[in-house]
């Protein structure tokens, strides 16, 4: 494990995926409330409708890679037996 600071000691993408994580499914589950009005849209054609659904399963499918290298991120930091500090929790959620 690589650690960039010792007031942080965490792998480095870590921050980049806890970040795209959470940016992803903020993003995912807001879109959801368009998702079944847009299918009743397209439903007339449906390659369209085949092709909405293959985007939503990407983005489904890169959200949970980027739950797994999440928590493979902080098994990493558990293993090595440190905690991560409070202020990168709030640098991470933004309050």
């Amino acid at each position: 494990m690589t650690t960039h600071s010792d007031s942080h000691p965490v792998p480095r993408w870590l921050g980049f995926v806890l970040r795209s994580d959470r940016a992803g499914s903020a993003w995912f589950v807001g879109a959801g409330f368009f998702l079944a009005p847009l299918l009743a849209l397209v439903s007339p054609w449906p390659a369209l409708t085949v092709a909405i659904w293959i985007v939503v399963g990407l983005f489904g499918l890169w959200l949970g890679l980027l739950g797994v290298a999440m928590a493979t991120g902080l098994a990493m930091v558990m293993r090595s037996n440190t905690e991560i500090p409070e202020d990168y929790w709030r640098s991470i959620v933004n309050y």
